[in-house]
């Protein structure tokens, strides 16, 4: 590591960590600013390329279907190509190789995407970018295995969410800037030029905050294969899908459970400002609620690590599933912009925890020289997480109900996800009788 991050690596809030726990928690720092940005400030660019009257130019509902259409198409592609990848990654020293390809990628489509002069160009670069994005996660999760010990793996991956949401805010925050001095608000900044900032800023934070766990990780875990096959790689993976199926009932049960809860809270996350809107609150205040609720996030991920070290990580999933259950039904009060902050706040003390220690107890009771290939898995069900809940929404707004009944139902995904998740703990691992 560089004679920064050594000195950042001697401070007392990091000095628990080993040289390689510590470079791949930075890398949650740098991939965050980049999801940050797209949960923001890249919907917002994006029609200002698109939405016009002129030659190219298109409506703002046809913006909005096409952005739409785009994320649709990454959520499809990241599905097929995720346990793909960590077939791939899984053999032995593929795995840094396939993650710095990936990561390499997204990182310059971050770059190529605050150049693009037209919204076709754009939407395409920003598909890929986002593919990359999602295919180095998946290798940088199952990474987890060999930078820390099974007892480390909840406070290490605990930190990793933890400073992902602090550290985001720095990039962000001068893009926000950015934006605020382009034409939009202050106009001081040409459009273009701020769009550039933006994605330059976070490219480049992204990229550096990368560089430590590029010369520090180590593979541990591996299969050994030299060569693999197209033919070959998805027959494993159906194989995989058969074993857990029939025979892996731990995994089986928490990955239904996983599905179903982490549903609720992507359907909440997504659907914040929703919220917001159809109760007429303040939109500024809105905001500063959202980026308030990093902070708060940040907390909670680092009061959960702590905790970590003596409760077991299934009884502290349970503790955070059962707070969401109670925001849901505390949705049902919401009237005022102070109610707002409230259920902001209460989704921060648990938005980073229950989806660092998911992460953490997956990989406990996963084969580790798999653990690339399982990831995967995992990450169909962690990218479908709103769908169902976004369904739900719908039926219930369309029924005439409110936003307030309408997130409240979201309390059943909850429930079930609560049950799966004991039924999963009663299960022995693989092996086990």
């Amino acid at each position: 590591m560089s004679g920064l991050f050594r000195a950042l690596h001697r401070t007392k809030v990091f000095r628990n960590l080993t040289e390689q726990e510590f470079a791949w928690v930075l890398y949650d720092v740098g991939n965050s600013a980049f999801i940050m940005l797209a949960c923001s400030l890249i919907p917002i660019w994006f029609k200002s390329l698109a939405i016009g009257t002129g030659p190219g130019k298109i409506s703002s509902d046809q913006a909005t279907a096409y952005y739409s259409i785009a994320i649709s198409i990454v959520t499809v592609v990241v599905a097929l190509i995720g346990p793909v990848c960590g077939v791939l990654a899984d053999r032995k020293d593929k795995k840094k190789i396939f993650f710095t390809t990936t990561a390499g990628l997204g990182i310059t489509g971050c770059v190529l995407n605050g150049v693009a002069t037209s919204w076709v160009l754009f939407l395409v670069i920003y598909i890929v970018t986002r593919v990359c994005y999602n295919a180095s996660l998946t290798i940088y999760d199952s990474m987890l295995n060999d930078v820390t010990t099974e007892e480390r793996m909840d406070e290490v991956s605990s930190y990793g969410y933890a400073w992902g949401y602090l550290g985001s805010c720095i990039p962000f925050l001068v893009a926000l800037i950015a934006y605020v001095l382009g034409p939009d608000m202050v106009g001081v900044l040409p459009d273009f030029v701020s769009k550039m900032i933006g994605f330059g800023v976070t490219a480049l934070w992204w990229l550096v905050v990368t560089l430590p766990l590029l010369k520090e990780y180590r593979q541990k875990n591996y299969v050994e294969m030299r060569t693999v096959t197209v033919g070959q790689t998805f027959g494993k993976i159906f194989r995989t899908l058969k074993k857990i199926a029939v025979s892996d009932r731990k995994v089986f049960f928490f990955l239904i459970g996983f599905f179903l809860y982490i549903d609720g809270v992507g359907t909440i996350i997504d659907n914040c400002i929703n919220i917001g809107t159809d109760l007429n609150l303040n939109t500024v205040g809105q905001v500063v609620f959202l980026l308030a609720t990093q902070v708060v996030a940040f907390g909670g991920s680092l009061f959960f690590a702590k905790l970590s070290r003596k409760k077991d990580t299934v009884s502290l999933i349970l503790i955070c599933i059962a707070g969401y259950f109670v925001i849901c039904l505390y949705a049902l009060t919401l009237r005022t912009l102070v109610h707002f902050a409230i259920l902001a706040f209460g989704v921060g003390c648990f938005q980073g925890s229950i989806q660092s220690l998911s992460r953490s107890y997956y990989s406990k009771i996963i084969p580790a020289e798999n653990s690339g290939e399982y990831f995967g898995i995992y990450d169909i069900f962690a990218k479908g997480a709103s769908f169902l809940g976004s369904v739900v929404i719908a039926v219930v707004k369309l029924a005439g109900g409110t936003i307030n009944v309408a997130v409240a139902c979201l309390a059943v995904f909850f429930a079930l996800g609560f049950v799966f998740l004991k039924i999963a703990d009663h299960q022995p691992m693989t092996g086990e009788k």
